[in-house]
């Protein structure tokens, strides 16, 4: 005869981890008052002996060169920047997680895809635990992605998920969002650790026995990760972010992993009143408001992926009335940005010390790689002199502790998205020159110092 035994734990809720007592702080992530305690039941034997159920696998291992590939072709949302991101399309049996801020656009990204996808003749399935179905249908009509062939659902429950799944068969499936779901074998509330881990865990199970490609939305915390158990991140095939400042119109949307493409590729969006709208050419979009002839305005291509991107750089060096200067920087790295402010020091002589600096990324994109040194030096140098640098010229190149400006990867594909743009010259490193193909109708310099740069530049 076997008996339910109920048991409690306090489970982290950051990272999952478990203890029979409460602790102010977890001692694996290290983070304060996320220990919360839960009900759980288990099995226990007339013995005394706690039952453990053990599904064992029918299958045997086989040799990886006899498995049999069929028509792996990708699904188009149609929606092209969404498809770049995800690597050409969706694969069956995938699993997308999203994640991004509140009010971001992620369940606007989600409707105008199964709209995309249901005008193609796929069935689609939206499972909202936040809305009703009413909101989704006022939703709809304001994005016009209205279509007999999506259905929507408003429910938690992933046993009535599951088994409505089993009976519609859709070709894809969206839930928004995985902290909403609610497991009723568990006693903790919905978004826990345990409901979010065992609710991704039945939906991974089932997209890969179907072949469903399935979406969840996550919502993230006050740090921007995704929220729940790490391992939730572990268990999906692919992880995107949508980005982006709720006060600019930009939406930049970014593979963090990818089973089945790039992680480098991003998807650039504009918010409008009718939803999110492709941006095709986000270098045009993100220079388009550039100030001519402004001291401290640099232009300087940025590799996304397999495609380059040019942006304004814009920087601000005042005098400081404090012992310590300020360094405010937006859009960049903050430690990368200090430790060129220190190569300008010594190898230019410039006393930035007695300057606050102030740096942007115009259009609220952000740009993390080294090429992007040499624009960043000239930016702030242009500010320091109070001498702008001409419209028409653009500078690239990574700059190392001694002053030398290194070689950059895809020097041939930035310097003929900057010819396209209208561009007249560009600064690259010198080393680049040598393996670069000729490229008409367009002046390249090669620099191989900072001290060689600024000259060259005022």
């Amino acid at each position: 005869m076997t008996k339910k035994i109920s048991k409690t734990a306090f489970t982290c809720q950051v990272c999952g981890f478990q203890t029979p007592g409460w602790m102010g702080k977890c001692p694996d992530c290290g983070q304060w008052d996320t220990l919360v305690e839960e009900r759980f039941r288990t099995a226990k034997t007339s013995q005394g002996k706690i039952r453990k159920i053990i599904t064992v696998a029918k299958t045997k291992p086989v040799p990886i060169d006899s498995v049999e590939l069929g028509n792996e072709d990708r699904v188009m949302t149609g929606i092209n920047e969404f498809d770049r991101v995800l690597g050409g399309g969706l694969v069956s049996g995938t699993l997308v997680l999203i994640g991004g801020d509140p009010g971001i656009g992620k369940s606007t990204l989600m409707l105008q895809s199964l709209y995309g996808l249901a005008g193609q003749g796929y069935k689609v399935l939206y499972v909202s635990g936040e809305e009703s179905i009413r909101q989704i249908r006022l939703r709809s009509n304001r994005l016009k992605t209205i279509s007999s062939d999506m259905l929507v659902v408003s429910e938690v429950d992933m046993e009535m998920i599951l088994s409505m799944v089993e009976e519609e068969k859709p070709d894809v499936l969206v839930i928004d969002s995985i902290q909403t779901m609610f497991n009723p074998d568990l006693s903790s509330a919905p978004g826990s650790v345990s409901q979010v881990r065992e609710s991704a865990m039945r939906l991974m199970l089932m997209a890969k026995r179907t072949n469903i490609p399935t979406f969840l939305v996550g919502h993230v915390t006050k740090e921007g990760a995704i929220a729940g158990p790490r391992l939730l991140e572990h268990m999906v095939d692919t992880v995107l972010y949508f980005e982006g400042d709720r006060s600019h119109v930009f939406r930049i949307l970014r593979a963090v992993k990818n089973r089945f493409g790039s992680t480098n590729e991003i998807g650039v969006f504009e918010m409008k009143d009718k939803g999110l709208e492709e941006v095709s050419n986000p270098s045009a979009v993100f220079l388009s408001e550039r100030p001519s002839n402004a001291p401290g305005s640099v232009v300087t291509a940025s590799m996304e992926g397999t495609r380059p991107i040019l942006v304004e750089l814009q920087a601000l060096a005042s005098s400081t009335n404090f012992g310590t200067p300020r360094r405010t920087i937006l859009g960049l790295d903050h430690n990368r940005v200090a430790l060129l402010a220190a190569v300008m020091e010594k190898k230019l002589g410039m006393h930035l010390m007695g300057h606050d600096i102030f740096m942007n990324v115009a259009g609220g994109v952000k740009v993390d790689e080294p090429a992007i040194d040499m624009g960043i030096i000239s930016a702030i140098a242009s500010s320091f002199l109070d001498r702008h640098i001409p419209d028409n010229h653009v500078v690239l190149g990574e700059v190392g502790l001694t002053g030398e400006v290194r070689a950059i990867s895809h020097v041939d594909t930035r310097v003929a998205e900057v010819k396209k743009m209208g561009f007249k010259k560009c600064f690259v490193p010198k080393s680049n020159i040598k393996r670069m193909k000729e490229i008409e109708g367009i002046g390249v310099v090669g620099i191989k110092t900072v001290a060689e740069a600024i000259e060259e530049l005022f």
